[in-house]
């Protein structure tokens, strides 16, 4: 067995992950850094999505070393790729012109940008990363972690040892090893006193999994894929609650649940291009809604078809989840999702309906090389919900919904580390519910939600902090994720530097003060100007 010491252990490179390990790292500190795939970035990079964003994250609610990762991907495109003029002028330059965001980009570029985010570090000693690895086992001395040991690629058992750990990791692998109390799926309305919460708990019920793969299309050719094996059977999946064939263009609204019809015609004119979730949720052009590359942005015969990334309703997999399972199940369940991927593709490729009246899209084609994979899949599924911790503080739906809190606005957490701002959009689940997506308030995010109620040096650095399933539906998104991660990472280098433990800065308000002030003056917004959510 090969070993390693740290500072800090990051279990996870995702969005969480990075921002984690940068933290402390920035701070002076030696972090090892795990990572299940060969990119780093988790959500916007692994599992191929677009980062979903609150409308005013071009002037605030975000970390400098957030705002620093976005303005880096756009100084990418200017720098190497051919964009028109107006583009390469663009303060606001969006690569693919998407619906779902302001910074629509290819999964491939942002993990070269983080990437070279953490370079330095690579190159000074201070940061070992180590990719395709996975946690196995944990040694836990009473109410701390002493270290991790790791699964890696060839076989031989890697061994951590660092005086914090931080789990990262898409579904919280890390609590059930060391045996952190936490919970899943739905908490229930006795416990949490949540207007959305079921009566009872439903610990198996979890948002929908999703594989995603990016397409383009040629005009003119056909690039129609072996008819999956599968395919018979999601071609006339129905659940019970959904209006029509899940591999179909009608799906529920996110927010009515009316059953609407969506457009998906390769390269029609679509018009000005609006990102902005206070609007609307931007799914109703699915050509548009998550597009990566446009071919308007680049110098004219550059690109020879816009790409875009298929995350939509048609693949969320339903079920099962990947928590609660055995080895067995789990693996079913994400060949499931990959054989329903596909199967998306081929309904799109021959069975999905054209203006003309004809059926289908034969020039679609996978793009592999947008998504660092053979097969045009995304390295690993989209995570939406974790395992999360019992925590000292628990962020609730009614802190911060919209209908509760009204112009009060969300409750103001004392202990606030940073601030984030989503709709609680929760995607249909493994139980068997619908979308639920209630309007909330711009939220802050409370040091105690990442802290478990007794491990001492372990702390949540993503999805995996204190929320019930229903706010896990606003925690989850990129810019949240990532100032979760960056405040777990500074906390951990601050208590090493002080002497300290994560509860004491919690619970002393002179020591919680000097903290905040630390953050920032590191570039963390702790609180939300006067403004309305949705």
């Amino acid at each position: 067995m090969t070993g390693a010491e740290a500072d800090v252990l990051v279990v996870g490179g995702g969005m969480g992950g990075v921002a984690a390990a940068l933290a402390a790292l920035r701070r002076g500190r030696t972090v090892v850094l795990t990572e299940e795939t060969d990119w780093l970035g988790g959500q916007l990079t692994s599992q191929g999505v677009p980062p979903d964003e609150h409308p005013w994250i071009e002037q605030f609610g975000a970390t400098r070393s957030y705002r620093r990762l976005r303005e880096a991907i756009r100084d990418h495109y200017r720098t190497w790729y051919p964009l028109t003029r107006e583009s390469l002028e663009a303060p606001d330059l969006n690569p693919g012109r998407g619906t779902v965001s302001r910074l629509c980009c290819e999964p491939r570029v942002a993990a070269a940008v983080l990437a070279a985010m953490v370079g330095p570090y690579l190159a000074a000693g201070r940061l070992t990363i180590r990719y395709r690895h996975r946690p196995m086992a944990a040694d836990v001395d009473g109410d701390r972690v002493a270290g991790v040991t790791f699964a890696g690629p060839d076989g031989e058992p890697f061994h951590v040892r660092a005086a914090y750990v931080l789990d990262a990791t898409e579904l919280g692998d890390l609590l059930p090893l060391a045996g952190i109390e936490h919970v899943t799926g739905f908490e229930s309305a006795k416990e949490t006193g949540e207007p959305s919460a079921p009566a009872d708990a439903q610990p198996a019920n979890m948002q929908a999994f999703s594989w995603v793969f990016a397409v383009e299309h040629r005009a003119g050719e056909d690039h129609t894929i072996d008819r999956p094996g599968t395919y018979a059977f999601w071609r006339d999946y129905r659940p019970p609650f959904w209006p029509d064939r899940l591999l179909s263009l009608v799906a529920p609204d996110p927010r009515t649940l009316e059953p609407t019809p969506r457009t998906f015609v390769p390269h029609a004119s679509s018009g000005p291009v609006v990102a902005d979730q206070s609007r609307g949720p931007g799914d109703k052009d699915l050509w548009v809604f998550r597009r990566v590359v446009c071919r308007e942005v680049f110098e004219p015969g550059f690109v020879a078809s816009d790409v875009v990334i298929v995350n939509w309703p048609q693949i969320d997999y339903l079920p099962g989840p990947l928590i609660g399972v055995t080895d067995d199940e789990q693996a079913r369940h994400l060949q499931g999702s990959r054989d329903q991927a596909l199967s998306m593709l081929y309904w799109l490729q021959t069975e999905a309906p054209r203006p003309d009246g004809g059926t289908g899209w034969p020039g679609l084609r996978l793009r592999p090389d947008v998504m660092g994979t053979a097969d045009g899949l995304a390295k690993s599924p989209y995570i939406r919900e974790s395992r999360r911790i019992l925590a000292r503080r628990t962020v609730v739906e009614h802190d911060l919904s919209l209908a509760v809190r009204g112009e009060h606005g969300a409750v103001a957490y004392p202990d606030t580390v940073g601030i984030g701002m989503y709709r609680i959009d929760l995607h249909p689940s493994t139980g068997g519910d619908n979308y639920i997506d209630v309007a909330s308030c711009p939220f802050q995010i409370p040091l105690g939600a990442l802290l478990p109620v007794r491990a001492r040096n372990v702390l949540a650095a993503g999805k995996n902090l204190g929320t019930t399933h229903i706010t896990n539906g606003c925690y989850r998104l990129h810019p949240v994720e990532w100032n979760i991660g960056e405040a777990a990472g500074a906390l951990a280098a601050h208590c090493l530097r002080h002497g300290l433990e994560p509860a004491q800065v919690h619970e002393d308000p002179a020591a919680l003060e000097r903290f905040q002030t630390e953050l920032t003056a590191d570039g963390f917004e702790l609180a939300w100007p006067r403004v309305r959510g949705y």
